[in-house]
């Protein structure tokens, strides 16, 4: 049987991929830097905000190119709550790809430690001049807050990408109506 696919542009591939590999990547380091100690640990929380910073750049030009390039429409055989609950796991990733990065930097400007970010020791990004200019009592009580802003984010990701990874295999082995395909790479356009 052959299924008519209608894809993603090459841009929206590359950058679905390239985000979730750093995204993946960036969930390890996180959970990893409760075990790291001393310099290990400066240079791991370097990396990730280093990384987050990269999603977030990457985030908003996926963004402005699913703003500007409407997604191919799901197939027919999909039922239509089947079609809310992707479109809000794919909304999430966006709160979460945008709002991840965005509480880190808040958690960061917030830090009574004062540590600069240089992304990928290189390229120094400021604080947000807003909190970091808060009183000390302020800024302390806002990265703890926010802090667990970004934990909850961080886990609703994996919760996310269960579902979404859960339901591609779904689409793939159970309907085999092509959805994957949408987003495979090194696929050619049309069946």
């Amino acid at each position: 049987m052959q299924i008519s696919i209608d894809r993603y542009s090459r841009l929206a591939i590359v950058l679905h991929w390239t985000i979730a590999a750093l995204i993946l990547g960036n969930l390890y380091l996180g959970l990893s830097y409760a075990n790291a100690h001393g310099l290990a640990k400066f240079n791991l929380l370097q990396l990730h905000k280093s990384i987050g910073f990269t999603v977030l750049g990457l985030s908003l030009l996926r963004l402005a190119t699913r703003l500007l390039r409407r997604p191919p429409p799901y197939p027919d055989s999909m039922k239509p709550w089947e079609k809310l609950a992707a479109s809000a796991v794919h909304w999430g990733f966006y709160v979460i790809m945008i709002g991840l990065p965005l509480t880190g930097w808040v958690i960061v400007s917030a830090s009574p430690t004062n540590i600069p970010t240089l992304l990928f020791k290189t390229v120094p990004v400021p604080h947000l001049e807003f909190v970091h200019a808060l009183p000390m009592v302020m800024r302390r009580a806002l990265e703890t807050q926010v802090s667990l802003v970004h934990d909850v984010l961080a886990w609703g990701t994996m919760a996310l990408l269960v579902l979404h990874v859960g339901a591609a295999m779904k689409h793939q082995f159970w309907n085999k109506d092509g959805v994957l395909y949408r987003m495979a790479p090194f696929q050619r356009a049309g069946t």
